[in-house]
């Protein structure tokens, strides 16, 4: 019988067969072996599906549009311990999946690490990832309200399970709404080792000053009206 796995990658797509390459061929080198790889499309009219499946990645699909009601649906049928969420237009280094196996300790409810460009970006785009994808993030956790980013997080299936996943009512937000309900249930660990590169281009196309200023926006949106942007355009 095959063995079950350790880890559950989830990962939501629409529409994405430029960049789903990366997203594999990083998972091909994973020094962790034990995991499975779900693919939740939100009905691609592209190849998406048909690279995922030449991939052998579980595929499910879900019409109903919402990037948190996506994992969810990934995260009902996972099979491991550890569940971990990662975009599809996001590379995993060869050392995400150990490093998190190594790190999810049972006392420790959810992890992130370090999110880098995945193309060639300027100088202003790289120190802005690594500014929010490193100090920025390990500091919400330091200081006891963490903000883990949806490129790259993972999470004990049963605390995932006992908040009840991501508020499918958010468009946006959503990972830090989540990780907000879940410091309640233990710890929470910023691991270096757990590295991936994501695609810029959204960041190239609302340009830094455009993409801070949703952001920040959107932070006074959830604390203050409870209710984050309903609406992000989507860059393919």
């Amino acid at each position: 019988m095959p063995r079950i796995p350790e880890i559950s990658v989830v990962v939501p797509a629409l529409n994405e067969e430029k960049y789903i390459k990366y997203l594999f061929d990083g998972l091909s080198r994973q020094i962790f072996k034990n995991f499975e790889v779900i693919v939740v499309d939100g009905n691609s009219s592209d190849r998406t599906r048909d690279i995922a499946k030449k991939n052998h990645a579980k595929v499910i699909i879900e019409k109903k549009r919402g990037i948190g009601l996506a994992r969810n649906a990934g995260a009902r049928i996972a099979r491991g311990r550890i569940i971990v969420f990662i975009d599809a237009d996001t590379k995993p280094s060869p050392m995400l999946l150990d490093s998190y196996h190594t790190g999810m300790e049972h006392d420790v409810v959810a992890a992130t690490g370090p999110i880098l460009p995945l193309e060639d970006a300027k100088k202003t785009i790289s120190l802005g990832y690594r500014f929010v994808s490193t100090l920025f993030v390990r500091l919400t956790i330091n200081i006891g309200r963490p903000a883990l980013v949806g490129s790259n997080f993972a999470v004990q299936k049963k605390a995932f399970n006992r908040v009840h996943g991501f508020d499918k009512r958010f468009m946006t937000y959503e990972d830090w709404d989540l990780s907000a309900r879940m410091k309640k249930l233990g710890r929470m660990l910023y691991i270096d080792d757990a590295l991936v590169y994501t695609s810029v281009r959204r960041v190239q196309q609302w340009g830094v000053f455009g993409y801070f200023m949703f952001y920040v926006g959107n932070f006074f949106r959830y604390h203050f009206l409870k209710m984050p942007n309903k609406r992000y355009e989507q860059i393919r």
